[in-house]
């Protein structure tokens, strides 16, 4: 996941949240049936079905295989990612922030949905991973000098020939106080990470089951609008 791509990701969703509210300040009801709301629907669509490359190469050995020689999975997720971050934003354009229908709706939550959960899964869950290995590491080595400075002290007062001074000076000048107050800091910093990861570990779910709902009602959407036409063409 390079820089470009996280900050890229993260300026389209936070301006599809600020997109989601502007209703209350600008409504075209007749945007989404005219040329230019029926390209912003069509690229926005488009967009959403492509999403499924990924999932199908990710799960499936044939298509995968077929697909690794023009792309790699990494690419694919790239494009995932952007794919779903863009097709959400054309889609709010494409409402003219008319939020009447309940089917309407209904995508538009789903779709939102699909977006948060994915830049959590994408970007926040391996950032706290990485975050929480860092920390266990750095306690790991707080508690080992910790170990190291007790068993020295011990070795310090036990001794009475003189050479467990210089034993206690082979340790790292850090003072037990600070090695404890350091250990304490590092392990609730861990408990709390901890805890916002099984907070958000059922991302993978809600992902999936919104993408479902997606699909499901962007089929119905697209249904409706070729039964009872499009208004452009009239």
């Amino acid at each position: 996941m390079s820089e470009t791509e996280r900050v890229t990701v993260a300026a389209v969703v936070t301006a599809l949240l600020l997109l989601v509210p502007a209703f209350a300040l600008h409504t075209s009801p007749r945007f989404a049936g005219s040329l230019a709301g029926f390209a912003l629907g069509s690229l926005a669509a488009a967009l959403m079905v492509s999403l499924l490359i990924y999932p199908l190469a990710k799960y499936s050995a044939s298509f995968r295989s077929g697909l690794s020689r023009f792309t790699s999975m990494r690419a694919l997720l790239a494009f995932h990612a952007y794919g779903g971050a863009f097709g959400a934003f054309f889609a709010i354009l494409h409402t003219g922030h008319k939020y009447q229908s309940l089917l309407g709706i209904a995508l538009v939550i789903s779709m939102l949905v699909v977006v948060a959960t994915g830049f959590v899964g994408r970007y926040y869950l391996p950032e706290t991973s990485a975050e929480l290995r860092e920390a266990q590491s750095r306690l790991a080595t707080l508690r080992s000098a910790y170990d190291r400075t007790v068993a020295a002290l011990a070795s310090q007062h036990a001794s009475d020939d003189g050479a467990s001074p210089a034993r206690a000076a082979a340790v790292p000048g850090v003072p037990i106080l600070q090695l404890i107050d350091g250990i304490a800091d590092l392990e609730y910093a861990i408990g709390s990470r901890e805890a916002v990861k099984r907070i958000f570990m059922p991302w993978i779910v809600a992902h999936v089951v919104a993408a479902i709902s997606m699909y499901f009602l962007l089929t119905l959407h697209i249904a409706g609008e070729i039964y009872y036409g499009l208004r452009w063409l009239s």
